[in-house]
């Protein structure tokens, strides 16, 4: 772990800590991020970093350091954990101070990360449902903050449900997204299509999927990619339905409340071929990505 506040890389799991006067913690005045570690590697690290200072200046956040030390902090922190396949996770508060709602009495913004170790999700299907938790307004949507409630409490109501997530809807009717993944389709038409990113958190595996997705059209296994507004009928009728996030990377979705996806078609219930192809291009690319997503890791 590193802590700006102690000033350097910790392995001491009791020294993992953050002070309870930071307002990240008792106000949730706070954003964060997270990086997959392959193989030693940091996939989409600048991506992700580009976003986190974004969300930091939407947040009104100062800096404690340059982009590029921040960068380098996060690089090293990874290679004193050893960890070669993981995640990294970091955060930058308007730091420790006092326990009241101003941050007036912070005198420096915080800057926290943690390796640690994970593993490759499995590719298997899962069911979902309406979420009837509200969704944040798109002003929060869009931020990568710490105020993850309204995340939490629809990620558990669809356990409650039998199910693995809910999917938002915003309030005009179309599709939004999951407690923290993007949503997307394929059509009947054999186009991947995916909710627009005005009022939802832009994923950076989203992204890369989009990217990624036009050796599927070159291959002639899609016939496109489009990203619009996608209403909930035209969801749960499609071909087929994933979930994309980094922590899952793509994720099947067989069944959206009663609605069985595919059941028009030979898929119905099954884990469909263009979902498969899309995770196992993330994989690929997580392993053998150009530089532009794959950042090394300087191990000692």
């Amino acid at each position: 772990m590193y802590s700006s506040i102690f000033g350097g890389i910790t392995t001491d799991l009791a020294a993992m800590v953050v002070p309870l006067d930071d307002h990240m913690v008792h106000r949730g005045h706070g954003v964060f991020d997270t990086a997959a570690i392959m193989d030693g590697y940091l996939y989409e690290l600048d991506q992700h970093l580009d976003r986190f200072l974004r969300s930091a200046a939407m947040a009104k956040i100062n800096l404690p350091f340059d982009r590029s030390q921040i960068r380098n902090i996060l690089i090293q922190t990874v290679s004193a954990s050893k960890c070669t396949e993981g995640a990294l996770r970091y955060w930058l508060s308007v730091g420790p101070g006092d326990f009241y709602l101003s941050p007036s009495g912070c005198l420096q913004s915080a800057l926290y990360a943690v390796a640690y170790e994970t593993y490759l999700p499995e590719f298997t299907g899962s069911k979902v449902i309406t979420s009837s938790i509200p969704m944040k307004s798109p002003k929060f949507a869009v931020m990568k903050s710490v105020n993850y409630l309204p995340n939490a409490l629809s990620k558990m109501e669809a356990e409650q449900n039998g199910a693995f997530v809910g999917i938002w809807i915003d309030d005009e009717g179309y599709v939004a997204e999951g407690p923290n993944m993007n949503v997307a389709f394929v059509t009947e038409e054999r186009e991947l299509l995916m909710p627009e990113f005005d009022k939802i958190l832009s994923g950076c595996t989203a992204r890369r999927v989009i990217v990624l997705a036009e050796k599927l059209v070159r291959e002639g296994k899609i016939r496109g990619v489009r990203v619009q507004k996608v209403r909930v009928r035209e969801g749960k009728m499609a071909n087929e339905m994933m979930l994309i996030g980094s922590g899952i990377l793509v994720k099947p979705v067989l069944q959206w409340d009663d609605q069985i996806i595919g059941d028009a078609f030979e898929l119905s219930g099954k884990e469909g071929p263009v979902t498969e192809a899309i995770f196992r291009l993330i994989v690929e690319d997580m392993r053998s990505g150009p530089p532009s997503v794959r950042v090394p890791v300087p191990y000692h």
